[in-house]
């Protein structure tokens, strides 16, 4: 399951984002998914939550943007979902499609830092 060793990649980021910031623990990471970058959501879940263990992410929120697999047909222009497993054929103008748009995303885009509490 690769999706344990990404999720230990997005702790170490995170981590260090934290640290760079002088945080006392990571409230949330959001990443985008996308539909075509090999990773199944539900599993990067649950590795995230092993691999927060011990860590300043240990409470942390893993929020995913799951983006679907989208093609732009360079005959027509259109734009359509390729769904999964891809369909690389426009359904306009029945051509295949030579530009995938978007759906291998596989990035952070936002972590949520909680400062100590003063006391």
């Amino acid at each position: 399951m690769h999706e344990l060793s990404i999720a230990a990649a997005i702790v170490e980021r995170a981590a260090e984002t934290a640290g760079r910031h002088g945080a006392a623990r990571v409230a949330a990471v959001r990443v985008r998914v996308g539909e075509l970058a090999g990773v199944v959501p539900d599993a990067l879940r649950f590795s995230f939550e092993v691999a927060r263990e011990g860590t300043v992410l240990e409470t942390a929120r893993l929020l995913i943007e799951e983006v679907p697999g989208r093609a732009r047909c360079a005959h027509c222009a259109e734009h359509f979902a390729v769904g999964m497993p891809p369909l690389l054929w426009c359904p306009r103008c029945d051509r295949p499609a030579e530009d995938l748009a978007c759906g291998r995303e596989l990035e952070i885009t936002g972590i949520e830092l909680e400062e100590e509490a003063s006391v």
